[in-house]
């Protein structure tokens, strides 16, 4: 395996109604701004449960972080804290609204333009410290010092990293997923799935561990996706899908294996170009990635076949075609479609991406080989 570090410094308070224990992992004198989406926790119990929870405290609220959070709404909210006094964030939902709430944490100190900080990558030298209250399986964000958050105005979608805006706890409750609509829930999965692919499916180094641990998420997601997208009610099935989600991107899987992230970097600029769901997109460019690359990839493909969707009989490529049908058959089981085509995307949207990449002179994937042209390649793939 290669050399690597793990640290991880969240507290997860895991299981059903442990909202309640808010107010043990918040300072008494804090000063705190609550961050939310369109305000459904208003309607499904969890916004009261916090207030319940709160009383006594001082806090002020920040609604309307759109998925896919918007640089534009994050920097009013930064003004608020700022004129506010404001030392604590609470983000409640999904991982939209953590990623929005991490960047308004390490924005708020930040001197300088904080775009910066997802395009030259400055340094965060002080943040703002947060919670979660996690209300949406999928991204991991709950757990880790990673988001990503788009510019309206150039329609870019960026990532970042910084250590200092990990969250100081995340509080996952399954029982608050059973409002969730199928299509929000049936998006978790995919990009929980997408989480560990990109995570193990390069090359091997000789780290059984870690790849039992992704395969053993990947089969789980595959046995438990469909029962919670069927019944996001099903607390069980909720669980394990919020415990997946946690578990695939909090450093764990990643530690120590060569990792891809080209189809997160592809999907990126869909959704930025046209708004797309982000587990959509990758539910559409993952199995280019798979095709395409699939001499560099293998050995972990035909693993990963047989291991996760037992694909054992034919030849190597047989096998492997198998294996990326299998994986388009589960999104599509969750109801998610799988092509450009299928959201009225073609060759414009290609030639605007790829020139994107060509621009920034960006190289894709665990071997630095994916280049523009085989973007376009993964992409025509998918059309």
């Amino acid at each position: 395996m290669n050399n690597f570090n793990f640290y991880n410094p969240t507290k997860v308070i895991f299981g059903k109604g442990n909202i309640e224990k808010l107010s043990q992992e918040i300072p008494a004198e804090a000063k705190i701004m609550i961050t939310y989406g369109g305000g459904s926790i208003k309607n499904n119990g969890v916004y009261k449960q916090i207030v319940t929870a709160l009383e006594g405290f001082d806090f002020i609220e920040f609604g309307g972080i759109e998925p896919n959070p918007k640089y534009e709404t994050l920097m009013k909210a930064v003004e608020i804290v700022r004129n506010e006094g404001v030392d604590f964030l609470l983000a409640v939902g999904g991982g939209s609204i953590i990623d929005g709430t991490k960047f308004i944490a390490a924005a708020t100190y930040f001197n300088g333009d904080p775009w910066d900080i997802l395009t030259k990558g400055t340094e965060v030298t002080k943040a703002l410290p947060l919670g979660v209250v996690l209300t949406i399986p999928a991204t991991g964000s709950e757990m880790n010092a990673r988001g990503v958050i788009t510019k309206i105005a150039t329609k870019e979608k960026f990532a970042f990293y910084i250590p200092l805006i990990a969250p100081k706890f995340s509080i996952l409750d399954p029982s608050v997923a059973a409002s969730l609509p199928v299509k929000q829930a049936a998006n978790g999965v995919v990009d929980i799935f997408s989480h560990i692919i990109e995570q193990y499916l390069t090359y091997d180094v000789n780290h059984p561990l870690n790849d039992r641990f992704a395969e053993a998420i990947l089969i789980t997601l595959v046995e438990e996706g469909p029962k919670y997208v069927a019944d996001t009610s099903n607390y069980d099935a909720a669980a394990n899908i919020m415990w997946a989600a946690t578990m695939a991107l909090n450093g764990l899987v990643g530690s120590g294996v060569p990792v891809d992230w080209s189809s997160h970097r592809i999907g990126h600029e869909i959704t930025a170009l046209n708004n797309i769901d982000h587990g959509i997109t990758l539910a559409i460019v993952m199995p280019g990635v798979m095709s395409i690359m699939r001499k560099e990839k293998k050995d972990k493909l035909l693993q990963y076949g047989q291991r996760v969707f037992n694909v054992s009989n034919g030849d190597e490529q047989s096998r492997i075609d198998e294996t990326i049908n299998k994986t388009v058959a589960f999104f599509q089981s969750l109801g998610v479609k799988t092509r450009l085509s299928d959201y009225n995307l073609g060759e414009e949207t290609i030639n605007i991406i790829v020139q994107r990449f060509k621009d920034r002179k960006t190289v894709l994937g665990e071997h630095n080989n994916i280049t523009p042209e085989k973007v376009r390649e993964i992409l025509l793939d998918r059309l």
